[in-house]
């Protein structure tokens, strides 16, 4: 159900001065349960600066976020994500990263030797995944930047080999991961269907463009070989361009008994632009029977992942001693600024892809008292809808220029107070497309405060 305006502003002053500011009685910043620590396993959302190294931090980057202090700007620029708004709800020491470096380009600035740092508990990577280790910007994906992208499978075992094998029981410990698999398959479709399109778009243009350039000639068939075989011998050149396979199909078409007319601007120039709006609609329509055709196996791959998570919580987190344990579901991908890019089609399918995630989480962990499954979608589907309840100005929009000339890496990892958009950007909801602001940040951070609450944990 969807909060009120008053019934979220009640909540915002009674959570303020917990995650970000305000004024509370004394008890109220005392949790009910003493935590020993924080312990995060995750992605980009919760990432508190692998990256913060090399060219990235002289970038004045390092989390994607609106980088740095930048309060002087607007009093929500506070450059936290939500982990350290926790941190500082529940009496913990600012969270700080378990492994720091850069596996990129050394020329660029992008190498920096990991370092594994004792008695930091911020396990969360930007780029990783559930269990696989190739992420968003990996190497192995051809980036030049070269995160780390540390699943979060191996994030646990990391710690749990950090301390002695198992949890004391008193840490709370949050977890929120499968947004870079989701991310991961659509890039893999995008692309697949992207050559699929573009072959399917080359071939119904030729053959159009053949079919009609022929059509004049005395010996149709003849002519439609020998502009076939034009074409087919220039667009192999190696140098060829669009207009080169064009001239060479036209001039061969021209060479033909009884069809010297279409060697004619005139002529040939209306039978071109038919010939693109047949690739084009040819090209548009493999590109989607592809996509759709899998689509279902994408949100079955999804499923298993959701299922992976669940399997490292109990297994791996629960049944070595955790006893609070906080999972977010994956929020509402198909309204960010990456998913309202996406054509219909595409968005339903990542709304579905999220759907069967978060299915999982829900069943997988039901019943289990020692997690608190916060339910993520839920409220970011409502912000995009409902901005102004939560004291968002913009919800579709970009915080961050990301502008090459700005932005190195196109990306909010080096967004900072001295490359953001033009006006004030302190309450948008995204740094970039798909990355919260400060604002957003504490906006998640009240509701896992607040549902910690109702849990009893806070």
């Amino acid at each position: 159900m969807r909060p009120t305006p008053i019934a979220f502003a009640t909540l915002a002053l009674a959570l303020l001065a917990s995650c970000g500011g305000g004024v509370t009685s004394p008890d109220e910043n005392v949790p009910k349960i003493s935590f020993s620590s924080q312990v995060t396993f995750g992605d980009s959302l919760s990432d508190v600066g692998t990256y913060a190294v090399g060219k990235v931090r002289e970038l004045g980057g390092g989390t994607y976020n609106i980088n740095g202090d930048n309060r002087t700007i607007n009093a929500a620029l506070t450059g936290k994500n939500w982990t350290e708004l926790m941190a500082s709800r529940l009496g913990q020491a600012a969270p700080c990263a378990a492994q720091t470096g850069l596996d990129g380009d050394d020329k660029l600035g992008y190498f920096v030797p990991v370092v594994n740092h004792a008695g930091c508990f911020g396990y969360a990577q930007g780029g990783a995944r559930v269990s696989n280790p190739v992420g968003s910007e990996h190497k192995a994906t051809g980036s030049a930047l070269g995160q780390l992208t540390v699943p979060a499978a191996t994030q646990i075992r990391n710690h749990l080999a950090a301390v002695g094998g198992r949890f004391k029981g008193d840490e709370i410990v949050f977890v929120m991961a499968g947004g870079n698999d989701l991310l991961a398959l659509l890039r893999e479709l995008q692309s697949g269907a992207g050559k699929v399109a573009a072959d399917a778009g080359a071939a119904a243009f030729a053959d159009s463009l053949v079919k009609q350039l022929a059509a004049g000639a005395s010996d149709v068939a003849a002519a439609m070989q020998a502009v076939g075989a034009a074409l087919a011998a220039e667009s192999a050149r190696a140098g060829h361009t669009a207009d080169s396979v064009v001239g060479a199909a036209v001039l061969a078409a021209a060479g033909q008994p009884g069809n010297a007319a279409v060697g004619a601007p005139a002529v040939y120039g209306p039978l071109v632009l038919k010939a693109k709006a047949d690739g084009e609609a040819a090209g548009a329509k493999a590109g989607a029977d592809y996509a759709a055709l899998r689509g279902p196996a994408m949100v079955a791959t999804m499923a298993a992942t959701g299922k992976e998570l669940v399997a490292l919580v109990k297994e791996q987190l629960l049944a070595k001693g955790a006893n609070y344990v906080t999972v977010n579901n994956l929020p509402d991908v198909a309204t960010s600024p990456a998913g309202l890019l996406q054509p219909a089609a595409s968005r339903q399918l990542i709304m579905a892809m999220v759907g069967a995630f978060n299915g999982e989480l829900s069943t997988g962990l039901a019943g289990e008292a020692k997690v608190l499954l916060v339910d993520v979608y839920a409220i970011s589907h409502d912000q995009a809808s409902n901005p102004a309840a939560y004291g968002l100005s913009n919800v579709k929009e970009m915080a961050c220029d990301l502008e090459p000339l700005k932005n190195a890496l196109h990306s909010s990892l080096v967004c900072n107070g001295g490359n953001l958009a033009a006006g004030d950007v302190s309450h948008y909801a995204f740094a970039d497309d798909v990355h919260p602001t400060p604002y957003n940040y504490l906006l998640l951070a009240r509701h896992v405060a607040e549902k910690m609450v109702l849990k009893g944990w806070l």
